[in-house]
């Protein structure tokens, strides 16, 4: 089997890399884990990354002119080691649509929320303002605009009375933490496929719904 090698770009401590690079342990993963590659040098997530035995590099956005040398920078580290596929897992910098070209269809992202609803940042926040029932993650295809692209995957949580934006992305984070390998495992086993603005294959065959609250029975 020829594994995708992937790389997983970071800012942070790398929750989701984690997760990732637990999951393309197993023989039968369809895709390795090549490199992980942030835009800060001191992200901790290069250290766990190096402990778990995989490459790392920094490309360190602040010493370039503007996002597009930034982006030929990280081409090019991208190049080096024959990178077939990308996994965004917090990396907190807006790419061009130069650079997303490059990659249409072999780049994925995960977001703390049930797109297409909360792009952007405070999600956990906005939903508790917005009294939500249900709230939780969104895994997809990166495409020029912010937080759209073809959806592969999502989890949802029940939102409970007493949470807080920390409580409930909590929960949300743990959900992040199954459905990102599940998408990566989808994506490069060939078991979907895009159709217009849809992910169509092996989702799940279930129909069962999520309410909240639980109506009694």
């Amino acid at each position: 089997m020829t594994r995708l090698r992937t790389a997983i770009l970071i800012s942070g401590r790398g929750s989701n890399m984690e997760s990732l690079i637990a999951a393309a342990r197993a023989p039968d993963f369809p895709a390795e884990i090549a490199l992980v590659l942030s835009n800060r040098p001191d992200a901790p997530g290069l250290d766990k990354a190096k402990a778990a035995g995989i490459a790392v590099a920094a490309v360190d956005h602040k010493i370039y002119a503007g996002r597009e040398e930034f982006e030929r920078s990280l081409q090019a580290m991208l190049d080096i080691h024959r990178i077939d596929f990308i996994c965004l897992a917090g990396f907190m910098r807006l790419f061009t649509p130069w650079f997303i070209n490059q990659w249409r269809g072999r780049m994925l992202n995960i977001h703390p929320a049930l797109l297409p609803s909360y792009r952007g940042l405070h999600t956990h926040e906005r939903a508790l303002a917005d009294g939500v029932k249900i709230h939780g993650c969104t895994v997809h295809f990166v495409v020029p605009e912010m937080d759209e692209g073809p959806i592969v995957a999502q989890a949802a949580v029940r939102v409970l009375d007493g949470d807080t934006p920390q409580t409930l992305g909590a929960r949300v984070l743990a959900q992040e933490h199954v459905i990102y390998p599940l998408a990566l495992r989808l994506v490069a086993s060939g078991a979907v496929r895009v159709e217009g603005n849809r992910v169509l294959g092996a989702l799940g065959r279930s129909d069962a719904a999520l309410v909240a609250p639980t109506p009694d029975r």
